[in-house]
């Protein structure tokens, strides 16, 4: 299996070729607070898509630390949530038999592509006479790990629904933390990802999508995808 580094690796190394000797003298403490864009919360809410389809947003950490979030975009969900194949299943939405089901991703990338932590959630539930007769949610996590037993480790996985049966509505959620101690940081002190997703369910079938992602000493050119289908 090909080793993959996380951004922040691959970003020390760049900058380390680009500067003069005086700068390279600083070390990697140094190169560390030149990237690092401190503490970073973001939340988005997401629509259900029609059957068939995925609605998913991007949003990218630039070089002033700001957030970008793009377009909500609409797609077949067989081209959905990049990296996610395996983690998800296809919406099975408005069932006749008052069957339902909906999946969420909340996942963080460096800018390579690399998918460093991420939180997938599915909740199925049944509908009758107005009502959620049912309700389940499931919930698995992703992290990326280095050579020599480093990188992202899970600290908790959590998941729940506040209403089961005979409910105007149900919210399922799900929580997954995360922290690093690898290659840029063997304290184990520095970076924690933490991703919260939320699937609110009606009674007449229709459902959406909310997240949160906390993340300590976020890196320039990040990046947080995440959707629901």
């Amino acid at each position: 299996m090909r080793t993959r580094y996380p951004l922040f690796v691959m970003l020390a190394a760049a900058g380390l070729a680009a500067v003069g000797p005086a700068s390279q003298a600083v070390g990697k403490e140094a190169e560390t607070a030149a990237h690092s864009c401190g503490t970073l919360r973001l939340t988005s809410s997401l629509p259900e898509p029609p059957a068939g389809t995925a609605v998913q947003q991007d949003v990218s950490v630039g070089a002033d630390c700001v957030p970008r979030f793009g377009a909500v975009r609409l797609v077949p969900v067989d081209r959905a949530g990049q990296g996610t194949t395996g983690d998800r299943r296809a919406t099975v939405a408005g069932a006749a038999d008052g069957s339902h089901h909906l999946s969420s991703w909340n996942e963080m990338y460096d800018c390579c592509g690399i998918r460093m932590t991420a939180l997938y959630t599915t909740s199925d539930w049944t509908t009758d006479g107005g009502r959620v007769t049912g309700a389940a949610t499931d919930a698995t996590e992703r992290h990326n790990r280095e050579p020599w037993n480093a990188g992202w480790s899970p600290v908790s996985v959590t998941r729940g629904t506040d209403c089961t049966a005979g409910c105007a509505d149900s919210r399922s959620e799900a929580h997954a933390d995360f922290t690093y101690r690898g290659i840029f940081d063997a304290t184990g002190n520095r970076y924690a990802n933490v991703h919260h997703s939320y699937l609110d369910l009606g009674a007449d079938g229709t459902a959406s999508c909310r997240f949160e992602v906390v993340l300590r000493h976020t890196f320039v050119g990040w990046n947080w995808r995440h959707g629901c289908a």
